[in-house]
């Protein structure tokens, strides 16, 4: 692998967007200790897994984003190598954990000063979001768990909430410069992206976050790709010479962001328009997934692969948004229970193993889909029997291997994790940590995908994430 230096971060950016290098090192966190990168004038970048832009208005400091709680003292130790100017506004681009908790040191900085603490800006939503993530911390610890493999994360219910919020547009003027802020549902419902006209400057959050749009996470509320899509255009047609995205490297060229921001719409409009119309033409769920296709070229682009979500996930949210949870079989109208159905055909097979026995066949043919039907099948059917949960952790280990999105990766290796616990008399946390890599995750270090011939991951996910107590 590479060795790289925080003087050589622009160099390494170049790079990644000529396909030269993979975002491994930005995303486990390499120039994350080496200071503030001078992108432009008035403008250092914090490359770490969640980046932080820091402007320098001539009359104090304006954040935009702030991190997560594990680089929140590398955020400050960055910014203060650089200047001593008080940091007098902190804008979330959106509420998601990984965004919004480098905040504190600056707090704490100003309230040992006797000054004024920063004001935080975010749009109005986000103070609902944090509301939501007190009341459904259980929930969001389990399924970031399961997600990310860190069978010990805790998630966090204390937040920075707003000073300042808005509904549409709000424009900021401090010093020297203009933060046009625009509301874009995306990622989110309550997403920000900032435009600095006098740099010229876009930062876009996660509505541009060098993958495959985080549109459809199985796990996580409803996303907006319609919106997002017409946010990409209206971006695109900002002109902008600097592009400090939520997460990856910075990218410099009018050109080259108006490419990058129209791919990236083109990807979810062709997403969009396919569903629609197969929805249109009253097709099921089954036929839509199966049925749209990805526009040729796109996720082969250094900032479109399918690492941490992916197009068929994002056809799923599409019909959530658009046709709600029923997905036209009738059976699964008012179905029966999961359990008392697979006993069902069991029993029809000629018992668990029988199925789990098929699933092995099928795994050896390379019909992973199938197989992972079977075996999950034969394991509720029999959920204490240890070879059908051998043959169900093979087939999801071997589902795990073949996948690119951490979402799906994530929730393979959690099922693998569980039958290979009852296989052996163990527990889900001790499975997960018997490889080095899962080791890695249960540790911290999150995958966001296969960015790398290694496969060992690049960093942390770029969605709702924190790490308390893991």
């Amino acid at each position: 692998m590479t060795e790289h230096s925080a003087s050589g971060y622009m160099e390494y950016a170049e790079r990644v967007w000529s396909g030269k290098e993979t975002l491994l090192a930005h995303f486990t966190g390499e120039f994350a200790g080496g200071g503030l990168v001078r992108v432009a004038e008035r403008t250092g970048f914090f490359p770490a897994f969640a980046n932080v832009a820091v402007f320098d208005t001539g009359d104090g400091l304006v954040l935009v984003d702030s991190g997560d709680f594990r680089t929140a003292s590398q955020l400050h130790d960055a910014v203060r190598g650089r200047t001593q100017a008080p940091v007098s506004t902190v804008v979330y681009t959106h509420g998601h954990v990984d965004h919004v908790f480098g905040v504190g040191s600056f707090d704490q900085e100003a309230a040992d000063a006797g000054t004024a603490l920063p004001e935080v800006v975010a749009h109005e939503a986000v103070t609902a979001r944090f509301d939501r993530y007190r009341e459904t911390a259980g929930y969001n610890t389990w399924i970031n768990r399961r997600q990310f493999g860190v069978p010990s994360l805790n998630w966090p219910t204390e937040y920075r909430y707003p000073d300042t919020t808005y509904r549409d547009r709000l424009t900021l003027r401090r010093g020297e410069l203009t933060f046009e802020l625009v509301h874009a549902r995306g990622e989110t419902d309550d997403h920000t992206y900032v435009w600095i006209p006098e740099l010229k400057t876009l930062c876009t959050g996660d509505l541009f976050i060098w993958n495959s749009p985080n549109a459809g996470n199985p796990q996580k509320v409803q996303r907006y790709p319609v919106e997002w899509a017409r946010a990409l255009r209206d971006m695109q047609d900002l002109g902008a010479e600097v592009l400090l995205p939520g997460h990856g490297v910075p990218i410099v060229g009018a050109g080259r962001i108006r490419q990058a921001l129209g791919d990236t719409a083109e990807l979810l409009e062709s997403l969009c328009a396919q569903t629609r119309e197969l929805m249109n033409a009253g097709a099921r769920l089954d036929e839509v997934l199966h049925g749209v296709k990805v526009p040729s070229g796109l996720l082969d682009k250094p900032y479109l692969h399918p690492a941490y979500d992916e197009p068929e996930f994002v056809v799923r949210n599409l019909w959530r948004l658009w046709g709600g949870w029923y997905d036209q079989n009738p059976a699964n109208l008012k179905p029966a229970p999961e359990a008392a159905l697979a006993a069902e055909l069991a029993e029809a097979a000629g018992g668990a193993r029988a199925l789990a026995d098929r699933a092995g066949r099928l795994l050896a043919r390379g019909e992973l889909r199938l197989a992972a039907h079977l075996a999950e099948t034969a394991a509720l059917a029999a959920p204490a029997d240890p070879d059908v949960a051998r043959i169900r952790a093979e087939v999801f280990t071997r589902r795990a291997a073949a996948e690119t999105s951490t979402m799906a990766r994530g929730v393979f290796h959690w099922a693998a994790a569980e039958s290979a616990a009852v296989a052996e008399g163990t527990d889900v946390a001790t499975e997960l940590t018997r490889s080095d890599e899962g080791r890695r995750r249960a540790a911290g270090v999150i995958s966001v995908g296969v960015v790398d011939d290694d496969s060992c991951g690049c960093g942390a996910a770029t969605d709702d994430i924190a790490e308390q107590g893991a």
